[in-house]
């Protein structure tokens, strides 16, 4: 169900980050009237190595499939790893290298 679409590039030192997640984002009005739990993202992390470059805890008001950009100090060749979790207790985890 649940992928990422990850891209990373640096440019003098500064890596350009843009993510977008696949998730249904189904908010608590949403799951009422459709009769099912409702779940979206509640933690999202970035990390370099050890290093967090991003962190964020997103509440139901994302957009379906949201879109995150984000800037940060760091070298070409490096691994940008995402991870993020939704209210039904999933867990994704997806890296790329950085371009």
């Amino acid at each position: 169900m649940a992928t990422m679409k990850i891209k990373a590039k640096e440019k003098d030192g500064i890596i350009k980050t843009k993510i977008q997640i696949k998730h249904k984002m189904m908010t608590y009005k949403q799951a009422i009237k459709k009769g099912v739990d409702a779940n979206f993202i509640t933690y999202i992390i970035a990390k370099v190595g050890e290093k967090i470059v991003y962190e964020l805890s997103p509440s139901q008001f994302l957009s379906k499939n949201p879109v995150l950009k984000f800037k940060f100090y760091g070298n070409k060749g490096e691994v940008l790893e995402i991870e993020w979790r939704d209210l039904s207790g999933e867990k994704v985890v997806e890296s790329k290298k950085i371009k």
